[in-house]
């Protein structure tokens, strides 16, 4: 497993935040049974890039709190095994998608939903990772499958509410 964590922002303190977000990763991937040697990259970013970022790819003209960019339909990674039943010669870890968190968000919905940062860093983490493996939340039905999920992984770290 790969996780590449960038920090693009200088607006808001991001010690720390590497081992949770790592964990996190980890976590949702254990939740969801993947075994697969996957990439995961994430990006810190502050509220001017995320806005940016949402009105470019999403035509939304506002900011949020994290997207994600899936890289391939999550069930392809489970292709590793051919017809005769031979390991395909995969050169390193499969990369599953890309998460950016806005930290300036991040920050302020943590005081206005009165916990931690580094509890909102995880949270947005772990929505963002169910979104890569195929999650939505778009009916009410999905939706509670993914709250599921993410507060597997929140419990499994100690970080509930």
């Amino acid at each position: 497993m790969n996780i590449l964590i960038d920090n693009r922002q200088d607006k808001v303190n991001a010690e720390g935040l590497d081992k949770i977000v790592k964990d996190v990763v980890k976590t949702a991937l254990e939740v969801e049974g993947v075994i697969d040697d996957v990439e995961v990259s994430v990006s810190f970013v502050d509220n001017e890039e995320i806005h940016k970022l949402n009105k470019y790819y999403r035509n939304v003209d506002s900011e949020t709190d994290v997207l994600s960019f899936p890289l391939v339909e999550f069930e392809e990674i489970y292709s590793d095994i051919d017809v005769e039943g031979q390991e395909d010669d995969l050169s390193g870890p499969e990369p599953i998608g890309d998460i950016v968190i806005s930290l300036e968000k991040a920050r302020q919905q943590a005081m206005e939903y009165g916990h931690s940062f580094l509890r909102e860093v995880a949270y947005l983490t772990a929505h963002s990772m169910f979104h890569l493996m195929g999650y939505d939340h778009e009916k009410e039905e999905d939706k509670k499958i993914m709250r599921e999920k993410e507060e597997e992984v929140m419990k499994r770290l100690n970080l509930e509410r």
